[in-house]
């Protein structure tokens, strides 16, 4: 993937990881789009950078998903990158009858969501110059927080979507998956002070320096997050799952 010069387009840009990643994109020499439901947050990252632009997107809904991918290569037609962050992540009790509607919003926005707006821009990525595609999973891809089912599975999913469109989109689209482990950031309430999480900007340093790598890794794994990822090869799945069912 180019240090600079490209379009990109982030969504969940409000906060976390991808107001992080869009203002240290911008600040590399790139054009960068911020998207999410909130539209004072996307504000808030844009601050004080002319090159990072606004737009409100949910993309847990198809309908709008599809009108805004048009417009967008509309007004933004350089556009090379797509960086799907966009989530959330409940805890939740799978163990006795409740109500889904949470369970069912996480899969509308970390699952339906970057597959529907994939699918409203893969015609434009695949004929634009040095495209890529970002999909951002998690460690919990591969080792599941059992009260935070839905979402690990959303990232397994991801994971698995991702390596299928690496595979056909080889030689038209870089096809990178971006894993973190639990990184301080709100994401659950509490989390950014969270002790034995690994401090947003250490992880985004780490994360980016991979990223300038040529060529680009498929997989941007910091240090933190391998023990997660290699679990069921080193077989320590077991042990890493007991870890994370008690925190």
């Amino acid at each position: 993937m180019k240090n600079s010069g490209n379009t990109i387009l982030v969504t969940g840009g409000g906060s976390g990881i991808g107001r992080e990643y869009a203002q240290r994109w911008h600040d590399a020499g790139n054009i960068v789009i911020v998207a999410g439901r909130t539209v004072s947050d996307l504000e808030e990252t844009a601050k004080g950078r002319e090159n990072i632009h606004v737009r409100q997107l949910d993309v847990s809904d198809a309908g709008q998903v599809a009108s805004f991918a048009a417009k967008l290569i509309e007004d933004f037609p350089a556009l090379n990158v797509l960086m799907n962050n966009a989530g959330i992540m409940p805890y939740e009790d799978i163990t006795q009858a409740r109500d889904l509607s949470d369970a069912k919003k996480v899969i509308s926005i970390n699952l339906t969501g970057p597959i529907c707006l994939t699918d409203a821009l893969i015609d434009h990525l695949r004929h634009a110059d040095d495209a890529a595609l970002i999909n951002v999973s998690s460690g919990l891809a591969f080792v599941p927080m059992p009260k935070a089912a839905t979402y690990s599975a959303t990232k397994a999913a991801i994971h698995s979507y991702t390596v299928s469109l690496r595979k056909l989109l080889e030689g038209h689209v870089e096809v990178i998956e971006l894993a973190p482990p639990g990184v301080q950031t709100e994401l659950t309430p509490g989390q950014s002070h969270r002790e034995g999480y690994m401090p947003l900007g250490d992880f985004i340093s780490e994360s980016m320096a991979q990223f300038a790598q040529d060529p680009t890794p498929e997989e941007v794994l910091v240090d933190n997050v391998k023990p997660l990822r290699h679990a069921e090869k080193d077989g320590s799945f077991d042990e890493k799952l007991d870890m994370i069912a008690s925190r």
